[in-house]
């Protein structure tokens, strides 16, 4: 039988990972197209105001960069570590998005990051904007393979069981590619980043600010900040709503849990603004009629399913997985039995329901009704965990978009420096917009259990034949390493913000062991 203290730790350690990773990803997204922004303004007006903005933030955006990539390329090896089943399921699918992401955007942004750093004195104004966008570019690409990935993971098109191999195949890579979960995940997601870098740059701006120092670099950059964050805030909202319409025809129990809708209602359904989720009903609720229809839908005619009708789908779709599973181990004793073949091509869309029955019996065609009934109750997810998390990303996001929108308004009337409760209040909304990715992606992978794959492979099944030992052991290193990594960024860039701006840049100038602090630089006798 399965260890479950192994799964769980195993879980924990990729969370852990992929949180601390996640930490990093957004203000890279956010920082290069700020970056671009701002050279492509130095290029045209030739103020040199302007180039040390680039400059300054493009530091930030080095140290934060470095950080990300140290997080993330482990989270790739844990797929051959922790989850070794689950590569050799699906690896042929998933390992597609992720080697091309390591070709083509990877590469791209790891190497014209360094032309940015290293070629403001060898490329001219225009060559050197080029590269920015480049990098910019590739950052965005980098999200992009990773999402498509994930999102097949979410909805898993273009792909096959082969009874032969015992492995999913890919059958329609451009259906992987433009799969609707996996685009509305990316725009989402690299909306969200944009947001986290504006709040990035109106934060130390502010703080700035307030201290009466680099005033023109300060005030300079919240304009931009305000501007691209209001759009980008605004975007996030109705891109979201897009992930809402997609999640509702692919992952329709992950909707019912995050508004803890336990029956279905007439169309179209009510939305939930408060509730305490309870076991198959809540003990309190309030709802504003038709809404959730009408976002999740988008029309008044269809039914939102419940969570309890799910479950017995769910149990039919165990019970005609069962077929499948006795259908394929009559292939694997006979791979000509051609009437197993056709009934395995007709029911294997159900075989990951059938293991799910994994948890509670070996032999799965011999599973009894209570086993069923166990394994589709399994299908539901931590229904209170969903529900609080995604109304705390909701709420902090309604928050940003009306942050920006007041910091907009004063940055076209060239008053957002002279206002210094709004400038406190942008430094303390520092960590808001990580605060709501984190849910966000807590609602989006947490809303799937118990797949790895959604209806394909259960999470208990893809992982690898680790002991408790190795995985205790990992996880504290682990914890460790990332937690001081993540020390050792906000202490360096802590570093370059006390320094504030320089006419040098002050990354290749500390590379060098050359002094970062302006002042001290100028104070340098001449060599």
């Amino acid at each position: 039988m399965i260890d479950f203290t192994v799964v769980d730790l195993s879980r924990l350690q990729f969370a852990a990972t992929a949180m601390y990773h996640f930490l990093f990803v957004p203000l890279t997204l956010g920082l290069s197209f700020l970056m671009a922004i701002m050279e492509s303004v130095y290029v045209m007006t030739r103020r040199e105001i302007w180039r040390r903005m680039t400059l300054f933030w493009g530091t930030l955006f080095g140290i934060n960069f470095a950080l990300g990539v140290a997080t993330g390329i482990v989270m790739e090896f844990q797929f051959g570590m922790n989850w070794s089943y689950y590569s050799h399921y699906v690896g042929d699918i998933f390992g597609a998005p992720l080697a091309i992401e390591g070709l083509m955007a990877f590469f791209l942004e790891a190497t014209f990051i360094g032309i940015f750093f290293f070629g403001w004195d060898r490329l001219s104004k225009v060559g050197h904007l080029a590269v920015t966008w480049l990098v910019a570019l590739g950052a965005n690409f980098s999200a992009l393979w990773i999402l498509i990935a994930n999102g097949w993971m979410q909805n898993p098109v273009g792909s096959t069981f082969n009874p032969d191999t015992m492995r999913m195949e890919i059958t329609d890579f451009a259906a992987v590619i433009f799969n609707p979960v996996a685009q509305a995940k990316f725009v989402h997601t690299v909306s969200a980043g944009y947001v986290t870098g504006s709040m990035f740059v109106m934060a130390i701006s502010a703080w700035f600010l307030l201290r009466g120092r680099h005033l023109d670099l300060a005030k300079r950059s919240m304009a931009v900040a305000a501007s691209f964050g209001l759009a980008s805030a605004l975007s996030v909202v109705v891109l979201g709503d897009e992930s809402g319409y997609v999640a509702t025809e692919h992952q329709q129990m992950k909707i019912a849990a995050m508004e803890s809708m336990w029956e279905t209602e007439p169309a179209p359904a009510g939305l939930n603004v408060f509730a305490i989720p309870g076991v198959r009903e809540n003990s309190y609720e309030v709802k504003i009629p038709y809404v959730l229809g009408l976002i999740t839908t988008r029309s008044l005619s269809t039914e939102v399913p419940g969570i309890l009708p799910l479950v017995e789908r769910a149990e039919v779709r165990i019970r005609n997985g069962m077929t499948a599973y006795a259908a394929l181990d009559q292939i694997r004793a006979d791979r000509n039995n051609a009437a197993a073949r056709q009934t395995f091509a007709d029911t294997w869309h159900d075989l990951g329901y059938a293991l799910l029955l994994k948890r509670y019996v070996d032999d799965v065609p011999a599973a009894t009704d209570e086993q069923i009934e166990k394994a589709a109750w399994d299908t539901v997810p931590d229904v209170p965990t969903l529900f609080w998390s995604f109304r705390f990303m909701v709420a902090i996001g309604i928050y940003l978009i009306v942050f920006f929108a007041v910091a907009f308004y004063l940055a076209s009337r060239h008053r957002l420096g002279e206002n210094r409760v709004l400038l406190w209040i942008a430094l303390f909304s520092l960590p808001l917009p990580w605060v709501a990715i984190e849910f966000g992606w807590l609602v989006a992978e947490y809303g799937r259990q118990p797949w790895v794959v959604e209806g394909v492979l259960p999470t208990f099944y893809a992982a690898s034949g680790l002991t408790l030992v190795d995985l205790a052991i990992s996880l504290g290193f682990f914890l460790t390493v990332y937690t001081t990594l993540a020390v050792i960024m906000v202490l360096l860039m802590l570093k370059i913000i006390k320094a504030g701006p320089s006419e040098r840049n002050v990354l290749i100038d500390g590379i060098r062991g050359s002094a970062v602090v302006p002042e001290r630089a100028a104070a340098a006798p001449q060599r």
